[in-house]
């Protein structure tokens, strides 16, 4: 067996946000630096619209169609921001809106051959619109309301049109569904 282990692994190169590592195995990978995790919010409103971001992603060179997302601890003055807390920031920042009701559903790794971050997804419900949403200074971001039983097709349809759709949308109704029983969220079953 080969000596992969996170812990043993070599700096190879260390940006402003990531690290390059080498295990000596010789794993290549990347981490985040000084991040305490990642969230992804699946925001639905009391009419059953689920809140969804575009915004432009430099690695793919496309706008993408997301769920809110964003980090946890990644600011000097939040190094310790538990990662509920992230995500009411990032729904607020990203969308304008605040959630009333939250609940954890599961954590998992985004992209476990690239990379050591994990993702875990909050589903947000009790919804008001507290600002205007759009980002920080650093993101141009635009919100949508889809109803949950056409997207699949609105998404089909921003594929159509240029943009990219990230998966973990459907990864995010999945989870709300199988935990809350929400019919609207049957898209593929």
């Amino acid at each position: 067996m080969r000596n992969d282990r996170p812990e043993d692994a070599q700096l190879v190169h260390g940006g402003k946000h990531l690290e390059f590592c080498l295990t000596s195995g010789g794993w290549e990978y990347v981490r985040r630096r000084e991040v305490k995790g990642t969230v992804a919010i699946v925001a639905i409103t009391d009419d059953k619209l689920l809140i969804l971001t575009e915004q432009y992603r430099p690695p793919v060179g496309k706008k993408v169609i997301e769920l809110p997302a964003g980090l946890a601890g990644d600011l000097p003055y939040q190094a310790d921001e538990p990662l509920e807390s992230a995500a009411r920031r990032e729904l607020k920042e990203e969308t304008g809106y605040v959630a009333k009701n939250w609940t954890a559903l599961r954590e998992g790794p985004s992209s476990a051959g690239l990379t050591s971050e994990t993702i875990t997804f909050y589903y947000a419900t009790g919804l008001t619109k507290m600002g205007e949403g759009g980002g920080d200074h650093t993101e141009d971001i635009r919100v949508h309301f889809v109803p949950i039983r056409d997207v699949p097709s609105w998404c089909a349809d921003r594929e159509r049109e240029g943009l990219m759709v990230d998966f973990k949308i459907y990864a995010g109704l999945y989870l709300v569904r199988s935990r809350s029983q929400l019919n609207e969220a049957r898209l593929w079953y």
